[in-house]
């Protein structure tokens, strides 16, 4: 028998790691008998992917930053489309990035209603546009889900959606060594340490890196000896070290996760861009703010839409705000730094955050006996066999 093809598109940062986690179970649940194609950034590449195009291309955020580059976007999405017809593969799995999945996936729908099509990470439906889960069950075959919670949306119009758990339950964060990162990097046990996080896209840190160097020097007259790390990846880093050299405080930069873990460890405090990183601060205990501005007319036409308070979903599953969040005009050094000074002198204020997040561990999958990509990749070879199994089974 042929090793099934399975089509895969990311087009983030967090979607490159979790394609690539779920490439490596695929892998391991076929024995290797598995073949991949489709559109990945480093991580996917690592596992085997020959990406179409750069997953770069993709990564943008909001109306305001989408539309000059709509072109470009508009020939990516054919040219994905004629590719995955061309190859009919044994699955398409897209993940996250729905401006540009979806239409990839209508038009292979409408050219070949045999080709199975699965979506990875749900569109909000919970938080708004509830009407989404209808439209995206006409052209899905399945669906696969991070949250508890989300799978009643979906199967109420029609779409199977397998709760699989949240991929970052894998990334070992919480097996950070803080005491050795201190020690590595010449950081005395006492000395007061931030970790910044700006961002993994370059709309993010052009607008936060200015907001936290204000906020910084704001802090450094508050808490004498402060030190920050920062850590960063990819495409980005570069424009991160040279901001972060100029900072009023000494920062240390550093790249990859394990530096990353090992940081959050030895961090007394975070500060960070809203994203997936805020739940993997949340699952290194470590006390942080999270902010983040865009783009005043993307903003405007989003909070119309969305129906939930918070930004932060470790916020959002506990119904109240554990994790400060300061967004839009409420992302200003002198509230930013005010917050983080609360959480560096306050022990009450940092120990209920840091109990706070055990629940949403739980939650999001941490404990399990097989990883959210184990499960995801049981529900994909479910789907490609026509047995419908469960990524729970």
């Amino acid at each position: 028998m042929t090793a099934p093809l399975i089509f895969l598109i990311a087009g983030e940062p967090s979607g490159d790691v979790l394609g690539a986690r779920l490439m490596a179970a695929l892998k391991q649940a076929t024995g290797g008998q598995v073949r991949f194609a489709g559109v990945g950034g480093e991580r996917m590449i690592e596992e085997g992917l020959d990406s179409l195009f750069p997953m770069e291309e993709l990564t943008l955020f909001g109306l305001a930053e989408l539309l000059p580059k709509l072109p470009g976007l508009i020939r990516r999405i054919g040219q994905t489309a004629d590719n995955i017809l061309s190859l009919k593969p044994d699955a398409v799995v897209t993940i996250d990035a729905p401006d540009f999945c979806f239409r990839v996936l209508k038009k292979v729908r409408r050219a070949n209603a045999g080709i199975k099509l699965i979506h990875y990470v749900a569109p909000t439906v919970w938080a708004w546009r509830p009407g989404r889960a209808k439209k995206i069950a006409s052209f899905l075959d399945h669906l696969l889900v991070l949250l508890p919670f989300e799978p009643p949306y979906f199967e109420a119009v029609g779409l199977p959606a397998t709760f699989v758990g949240h991929s970052i339950v894998e990334a070992g964060v919480e097996k950070g060594d803080g005491a050795t990162f201190r020690a590595r990097h010449g950081i005395a046990p006492d000395t007061p340490l931030l970790c910044v996080l700006p961002g993994s896209r370059r709309s993010e840190i052009k607008v936060l890196l200015p907001d936290f160097a204000a906020t910084l020097a704001l802090l450094k007259d508050r808490h004498p000896g402060l030190r920050v790390v920062v850590p960063t990846l990819g495409k980005v880093a570069r424009a991160v070290t040279e901001a972060a050299a100029t900072w009023p405080v000494l920062a240390l930069v550093v790249q990859g996760d394990v530096d990353k873990y090992d940081a959050m460890a030895a961090a007394d405090v975070g500060l960070a861009a809203s994203g997936t990183v805020a739940l993997e601060l949340a699952l290194s205990r470590l006390p942080s703010v999270i902010a983040y501005r865009i783009h005043p007319l993307t903003y405007r036409l989003y909070r119309r839409l969305i129906k939930v308070k918070y930004a932060n979903l470790v916020n959002i599953m506990l119904d109240r705000m554990l994790v400060p969040e300061k967004l839009q005009d409420e992302c200003t050094p002198d509230k930013l730094a005010d917050a983080v000074s609360v959480l560096l002198t306050d022990p009450d204020a940092r120990r209920e955050q840091v109990e706070g997040v055990a629940q949403v561990a739980q939650w999001l999958g941490q404990g399990g006996e097989r990883t959210p990509s184990e499960r995801a990749a049981a529900a994909v070879l479910g789907v490609v066999d026509g047995n419908g199994r469960s990524g729970l089974s």
